[in-house]
């Protein structure tokens, strides 16, 4: 056992007592004091952006600071541990769904219950793309789809995220048609590869290759979104490709544990949807590959329900089966 498997374990041990003594907020005099905002990406991604914006316009309105504190590490798992550990009022988790919704059927002995991670508020949607080299000569998702299954060759596919890697899995199993995964450790190399050639697809969000496709060493071919984003209004969905079955939303949000009540709750998901509607906010939030897609605790919830059960028939499908936890 390795020494981030003991310590999420050991954290969770003590979950269960922490959320009996913290007992349930007082919705009329919160926030009490400062608030922690734990964003489980490090800093620069667009999540730690979006959390960065939120918090300082929340603390403007709460008149208590709201610090963001970034505890990436281990595809998420030990920033959302670290939110359940806490276990207090005062501590929100600002995070993708995608990584949660995923890990069950990613890896095994898993340190946290995803069902006591509490919905407050969706907030954005990161645009994710199918990308290639254009090199590749590839125009089109389907003509991408045309040369894989012409099978002249060998192709090399990668992705930035366990939930996208899921996805784009389940896609080829469904389309029968194979191609070989590459794992990287840093994003970084992975879009230098798909700009060279070196690979054939990169399944990410589209700031990560921005910059390539500016340059038109990278082109687009689909969204995995299910609406097109105004940021690339040319690059179709992929279900407006042709492709229904590869579909899959970028959505991130606020989270909290029982202990906060549901007027709280609610309260702060009205303060959200306020400054989501400020198109000064919605226009740096854009720059950075997202979109806003607001929802309440309701519909938050019902989002994460879906992309539960999406994942749970790809696992089937796929006959997935748990790995050992990341490395920090």
């Amino acid at each position: 056992m390795n020494a981030i498997t003991r310590w999420l374990r050991s954290g969770t041990t003590i979950l269960a007592a922490l959320l009996v003594l913290a007992g349930p907020a007082r919705g009329q005099a919160w926030p009490e004091r400062p608030v922690r905002l734990l964003v489980p990406l490090g800093p620069g991604s667009g999540a730690d952006v979006t959390a960065r914006l939120l918090a300082d316009r929340l603390s403007q309105r709460w008149h208590q600071p709201v610090v963001v504190e970034n505890r990436p590490g281990a595809d998420g798992i030990v920033g959302i541990t670290a939110f359940l550990v806490a276990a207090n009022d005062h501590t929100l988790l600002y995070t993708a769904t995608g990584a949660f919704t995923s890990h069950p059927f990613l890896y095994e002995n898993l340190p946290y219950d995803q069902n006591d991670l509490i919905p407050v508020a969706r907030v954005t949607n990161t645009v994710i793309s199918v990308a290639v080299p254009a090199s590749l000569g590839a125009a089109s998702l389907k003509e991408l789809m045309g040369m894989v299954r012409g099978g002249q060759r060998p192709f090399y596919w990668s992705s930035v995220t366990g939930a996208t890697d899921v996805v784009f899995s389940g896609f080829l199993k469904d389309e029968g048609v194979g191609m070989v995964r590459v794992p990287y450790r840093q994003p970084g190399q992975a879009v230098s590869d798909l700009a060279a050639g070196r690979i054939d697809v990169l399944v990410s969000a589209v700031v990560t290759v921005r910059a390539q496709v500016s340059t038109g060493a990278v082109r687009l071919l689909a969204l995995l979104n299910h609406e097109r984003a105004p940021a690339v209004p040319d690059v179709p969905t992929a279900a407006e490709a042709g492709y229904p079955n590869l579909a899959f939303d970028g959505l991130a949000g606020l989270f909290t544990t029982r202990v906060l009540a549901l007027p709280v709750r609610e309260r702060i998901a009205g303060d959200v949807r306020a400054i989501m509607d400020d198109a000064e906010i919605a226009a740096k939030i854009a720059a950075t590959g997202q979109i806003v897609s607001f929802g309440g605790p309701d519909e938050f919830a019902a989002s994460i329900a879906a992309q539960r059960a999406q994942f749970a028939a790809i696992g089937k499908a796929l006959d997935l089966k748990p790995q050992p936890l990341p490395a920090h």
